[in-house]
């Protein structure tokens, strides 16, 4: 982030403070709890979000090296990102052109794929160089039975994939975030582990945990609430994506607000929505990185946070710090947001209210749910 952009932000935070209130959203916003609940909701979700947007899949640090592959499921469509030798990023159906199987699982380095069904290999550019037993396929032209390209943008270190293919323009897409993503150079960030999670909740409850302060002091009372002050935040839309900065208590504290807008991170959390799935937390040390997915029910999600750090850990040491950091994200979201999440989806199927009420002072939630909407197709809710 540009520094005079950190520190518009801080006047402005220093504003609310002085003030005694927060960023405000234009209005209430009432959401249908069929939003949570509804298998055709679902079924459209991933149909136009996950099939259609660009989605993040990895850091381009993840596939450095020739031959660095990763494959994701998670969005409905196998994904394989392989590196080429030229350097190349690509993004394939991971789905053998034989009979359908997978070529390849997890992650790591190799020289081609081979399927584990009848061995037809595949180069790192996605050619079938390989049938065995080929005279079964006399008149079979390889050069159409290669591994399916998938619509693939690496740029500011990321590695965004639409699965239906379309080619995607990542910077209209991001709509004036591309600079500051840019400005944080994660082509140079070391990938240190992810968790996976899987909540018995809607997959957007998951990103709703992201998106408002004003549950702090409650619900975290015994774990990062001593550290954030509750109900305040800085909200900035970029068309369907957020930007949200929470405050820490030092923040407050500072006797030289001068020094607390040169020292931002120390005393906030930048909290990025990239629309539709995915949340970077970043930290004055580090970045997590949420990725949200609908499982089979409405009532299920996947839910992967990965940590990235500035280098790779060289020390017993620097690795049991960054994965202390992880327990500590995992033990208030995991263990608190989730957990109260799956009583609220219990509430929700039992019928007891059709909607639930997003506050003007929940802006990035609100903006959140106006933007789904709007990619879906659905009938705009009125204010409450």
């Amino acid at each position: 982030m540009r520094p005079d952009t950190r520190s518009e932000l801080a006047q402005r935070l220093f504003h609310y403070l002085d003030t005694g209130t927060t960023a405000m959203a234009d209005a209430m916003f009432r959401n249908p709890v069929a939003a949570y609940t509804s298998e055709e909701r679902l079924a459209l979700e991933k149909r136009v979000l996950f099939r259609q947007c660009p989605l993040l899949v990895a850091f381009s640090s993840q596939l450095a090296a020739s031959g660095s592959y990763l494959t994701d499921d998670d969005a409905g469509t196998p994904i394989l990102l392989v590196r080429s030798a030229s350097g190349r990023l690509h993004a394939f159906a991971n789905v053998c052109r034989h009979r359908g199987a997978r070529v390849a699982d997890g992650c790591g380095i190799k020289r081609a794929f081979g399927c584990p069904y009848h061995g037809w290999t595949y180069d790192l550019d996605g050619a079938l160089v390989d049938i065995p037993g080929e005279e079964g396929f006399a008149g079979l032209p390889r050069h159409e039975h290669g591994l399916r390209p998938l619509a693939v943008v690496e740029k500011y270190g990321l590695v965004w994939v639409r699965p239906d293919a379309t080619p995607v323009d990542i910077d209209a897409h991001l709509a004036g975030l591309g600079p500051e993503l840019e400005s944080f150079g994660f082509e140079r960030w070391h990938h240190f582990e992810t968790r996976t999670l899987r909540p018995r909740i809607n997959w957007k409850m998951a990103v709703d945990t992201f998106l408002e302060a004003y549950h702090l002091a409650v619900l975290h009372a015994r774990s990062v609430s001593p550290i954030f002050i509750g109900n305040l935040c800085a909200s900035d839309a970029f068309g369907p994506h957020h930007r949200m900065i929470a405050v820490r208590r030092s923040f407050a504290d500072a006797r030289d607000r001068r020094d607390a807008a040169r020292d931002f991170l120390r005393h906030t959390i930048e909290l990025y929505t990239l629309f539709p799935n995915t949340v970077f937390v970043h930290q004055a040390d580090h970045v997590e990185v949420w990725r949200m997915f609908p499982g089979e029910r409405p009532d299920a999600a996947t839910v992967h946070l990965s940590l990235y750090v500035p280098e790779a850990p060289a020390t017993d040491k620097a690795r049991q710090h960054w994965a202390a950091n992880v327990q500590l994200a995992l033990d208030a979201v995991d263990t608190e947001d989730f957990r109260l999440g799956e009583g609220i989806q219990r509430g929700f199927a039992s019928g007891a209210q059709d909607h639930v009420t997003y506050g003007r002072n929940e802006p990035a939630l609100i903006h959140f749910h106006r933007s789904l909407e709007r990619a879906l197709g659905v009938e705009r809710r009125e204010s409450a």
